[in-house]
């Protein structure tokens, strides 16, 4: 998941498009993109939409980012949204692990209504203190819970903290750390200003070298700028490659650790170069 593009659910024109867009995943709003007074016909657009078999066959990862789970929304976001062929429900501003699972509770009620039979995993936004402080503590809450994605304007603007890349990588090593723990991945959030790809860049490159697995992007043309930055080089894949075969050499040789190429590998490095091969094959 590269790319991760934003769809408003409030604009159904915007649907096809996205749908045609080299993203690797399409994130469906129904959150801040939509008015209060168009959150249902949000939800029919978007359920209407995924239901359709062209949609069901497409390559796209499919996601719903709900309305927090304490707003009069949440309860039938989550009863129109759990259905065939999505994957992640993201969740808004979540901030304990009691959260967390009374989500999981509840959506496995709305697939059991509506007929899931693939679980839908769990894609939990860290955007104010407390969940950044608590984020290994919710990435592990239950296992529904496939990532951890940062919203650094939630978390930054409201609390007076300048965007600088030395305060974004601090925050994003600390989100990348909780879900290394839990085992899940993390996804960066959205670049704000559409015409400036060096920023976007920038902070993309920040995340990647972080072991982020994409960046949220708000227009399509920065859908483009994050494929690259986290598309893997092929003098990398060819490295993993060989390190790969190498490590089997050794095996057989009953051998753990080896020098390769004037470089010591052991597991660490191994699963470097596994993860590698693993998401190359994937794009």
């Amino acid at each position: 998941m590269r790319s991760k593009l934003f769809v408003p659910g409030a604009r159904p024109e915007l649907f096809d498009k996205a749908l045609a867009s080299a993203a690797d995943a399409l994130s469906f709003d129904l959150e801040d993109s939509v008015p209060e007074a168009g959150k249902q016909a949000a939800r029919a657009a978007i359920a209407s939409f995924l239901a359709r078999a062209d949609v069901l066959a497409s390559n796209k990862l499919l996601i719903v980012r709900t309305n927090a789970t304490d707003s009069p929304h949440f309860a039938a976001d989550l009863a129109a949204m759990a259905v065939p062929g999505l994957w992640l429900l993201n969740i808004p501003k979540v901030e304990s692990a009691a959260q967390v699972r009374e989500v999981a509770a509840a959506l496995e009620q709305a697939e059991a209504a509506n007929g899931v039979t693939r679980p839908i995993g769990l894609l939990l936004n860290i955007e104010t203190p407390r969940g950044l402080r608590l984020a290994a503590e919710l990435a592990g809450a239950h296992p529904r819970v496939a990532g951890l994605q940062l919203g650094l304007g939630d978390l930054f603007a409201p609390n007076g903290i300048a965007r600088t890349p030395a305060n974004v990588h601090a925050v994003l090593f600390a989100v990348k750390m909780a879900a290394t723990e839990a085992g899940v991945f993390a996804c960066d959030g959205a670049w704000p200003d559409v015409a400036d790809a060096e920023g976007f860049q920038t902070e993309a490159g920040l995340a990647q070298a972080l072991g982020f697995i994409g960046k949220s992007c708000i227009h399509p043309r920065q859908v483009a700028l994050a494929n690259t930055v986290f598309s893997v080089a092929v003098a990398e894949v060819d490295e993993a490659r060989r390190i790969v075969a190498a490590a089997q050499a050794a095996n057989e040789e009953g051998r753990g650790a080896f020098l390769f190429e004037g470089r010591m590998i052991d597991m660490p490095y191994l699963r470097r170069a596994q993860a590698l091969l693993a998401g190359a094959s994937q794009h």
